[in-house]
């Protein structure tokens, strides 16, 4: 035992353990990522804290495992301490064009109507925020708004300096147009109009700092993709779809449309799964197309009364099947756009604190 105590544990030899644990998504190690942050020594106590890309990691558990491997192989070593904390990643034409409101934009998107995607948008959304993440949502439906009786919420806060304030549930912001006309009047808008509006949801509206702002974009490939792609950088598309081929056809027009506007394809999650609709469209679509597959999320009455009542599946009815699905998928998401950010150059840089 004394033999023991007398074998000095030192960073470098810390350091050079860690060297050899990688991020399963950036495929890089954790120091030259500059993962590892507050390293302390005492005798033969290690504790030091992983800095993640982003709260929601679905890699975090892993990480710390192979850490404590890695770690075990140093002769002497004592206890090991690890903590977790997280730095989201900026995306750089975000910060270039907004400044640091917006560290990372999430469209969903679908090639056609009645896919769920709202509901997906709203559940992402919270499932993002319930992992320790600042998350803002966007109802760039201007067409069909309805984000607000999705979140249980009827009006927004009186505005604050000129400037709108987003109301907020379950931990998420959030505006809509809804908010803003009467509830039986028709939006017919295309164009310069449509154009305006989202430019206004987005800048006229005191957000705060966000690590990601989901966007529920319209069905369809029309305006509205085009106008938010010209007016605020994305970080990425998530493209939903239904498990039928028919749905699939449509959700492939959508991965297109972003292709060519030079927007990145996050990924395909399939909706609805299940007897009635099938399974398997989604997979198949991301396979044929080297598109990431995010997950499938079954169908479940609960969703559906979940969205009627302002309570969303993930915060009502936490621990059922569609619930967990969407939780996990939001990982998959927040992992994806830390992968499609930080590869924005032709190599990954350290990720250093900005705040």
């Amino acid at each position: 035992m004394s033999e023991k105590n007398n074998n000095q544990i030192t960073e470098e030899a810390v350091l050079a353990a860690l060297s050899t644990v990688m991020d399963p998504d950036l495929h890089r190690d954790l120091v030259s990522l500059n993962m590892i942050r507050e390293l302390e020594i005492e005798g033969n106590d290690v504790s030091f804290t992983i800095m993640l890309t982003t709260p929601a990691c679905p890699m975090k558990g892993r990480m710390e495992q192979d850490a404590r491997n890695a770690l075990a192989q140093i002769e002497g070593i004592g206890e090991v301490k690890i903590k977790h904390d997280s730095n989201v990643p900026v995306h750089a034409r975000l910060a270039q064009q907004l400044g640091d409101s917006f560290r990372n934009t999430i469209a969903i998107s679908s090639g056609k109507g009645g896919v769920g995607k709202s509901t997906i948008s709203v559940n992402l959304a919270i499932s993002l925020a319930q992992q320790g993440a600042r998350v803002g949502l966007l109802d760039a439906d201007i067409l069909g708004p309805n984000i607000p009786m999705m979140m249980g919420v009827d009006r927004m806060p009186p505005p604050q300096n000129r400037k709108l304030i987003p109301a907020e549930a379950f931990g998420v912001k959030f505006i809509s147009m809804a908010f803003l006309v009467k509830p039986d009047q028709p939006l017919i808008w295309r164009g310069p109009m449509l154009h305006s509006a989202i430019t206004q949801l987005l800048t006229d509206v005191e957000w705060g700092q966000l690590d990601y702002l989901v966007v529920d974009l319209p069905p369809g490939t029309g305006d509205a993709q085009l106008t938010l792609a010209q007016v605020l950088p994305l970080s990425g598309a998530v493209v939903v779809t239904q498990p039928m081929q028919v749905a699939a056809a449509d959700a492939l027009r959508g991965m297109l449309t972003f292709e060519k506007l030079d927007v990145p394809i996050i990924g395909i999650i399939e909706n609805m799964t299940g007897e009635v609709f099938g399974t398997g469209a989604g997979e198949t679509l991301a396979s044929q197309y080297n598109t990431e597959f995010l997950g499938s999320v079954p169908m479940d009455a609960n969703i559906r009364v979940g969205g009627d009542s302002g309570q969303p599946v993930v915060v009502a009815f936490p621990d059922s099947p569609a619930a967990e699905a969407l939780h996990d998928i939001a990982s998959q998401v927040a992992a994806r756009v830390s992968v499609l950010t930080l590869g924005q150059s032709s190599s990954f840089i350290p990720i250093e604190m900005v705040g």
